[in-house]
């Protein structure tokens, strides 16, 4: 039965490890690129970003010929004006504040649920296994298919919206902590007890410091996932 647990827990972790690691490991691989490049490597790679820039613009305005409505497909150059006279509306300005307040409150509930439940999932085999079945059901459910729930629940106005933003926000918080916590080596759990430290030293000196990137990725994907969810 404690075999049965421990690979379920191992196999959350990998799983959690494959679907957060690609931020670390892209940013690996950028910083190394970028510590072992020389200043023709640098000035080669912005080259390639303006290109890559000019081909989607064109193939955008080839589109936009190809439709001929501006309804449907507008140009480049038509939707730069429009985002520039959008830029100067105070009452865009108005929306947009209001948009940013009900994200950062959703990301914070986020990371307030998230996080405290994503270091006991981690640290405790026995909740992992307790919660683990009902987090995998809801978090298949579409973002989407809450909404009726979310109006129904909070009414109308800022309520719904920061349930959703909060609510598409705390899975990927609460596993990117699971897998960062399972990812500290037992020995340093064993070193700390056979000195006499207790779980709440364990928690603040060894889990806490050591899960802080996971934590910092877990926040990324929540923010990420908070903008996507915005309606």
């Amino acid at each position: 039965m404690e075999n049965s647990k421990n690979d379920r827990g191992k196999d959350l972790s990998r799983q959690n490890v494959h679907t957060f690691s690609y931020l670390k490991d892209r940013d690996a691989i950028i910083e190394k690129l970028y510590k072992g490049s020389s200043k023709h490597a640098r000035i080669l790679s912005r080259f390639y970003w303006v290109g890559s820039v000019i081909i989607v613009l064109a193939i955008w305005q080839l589109a936009a010929m190809s439709f001929q409505s501006t309804l449907l497909m507008p140009s480049p150059w038509l939707s730069a004006k429009a985002f520039y006279h959008a830029a100067l509306d105070p009452q865009i300005h108005a929306d947009l504040l209001i948009t940013l307040w009900r994200i950062f409150l959703g990301f914070l509930v986020a990371v307030v649920i998230g996080l405290p439940l994503g270091f006991v999932m981690g640290y405790s085999r026995t909740f992992l296994s307790f919660l683990d079945p009902l987090i995998t059901s809801l978090r298949q459910i579409p973002i989407m298919a809450w909404v009726p729930l979310a109006i129904i629940w909070f009414g109308l106005g800022n309520g719904p919206t920061i349930f959703l933003i909060a609510f598409a926000g705390i899975f990927p918080m609460m596993l990117s902590v699971v897998a960062g916590v399972q990812d500290i080596s037992t020995d340093y759990y064993n070193a700390a007890r056979s000195m006499g430290a207790s779980n709440r030293s364990i928690l603040i000196d060894i889990v806490l410091p050591s899960s802080l990137p996971s934590i910092m990725t877990g926040m990324r994907l929540a923010l990420s996932a908070g903008w996507m969810s915005v309606i």
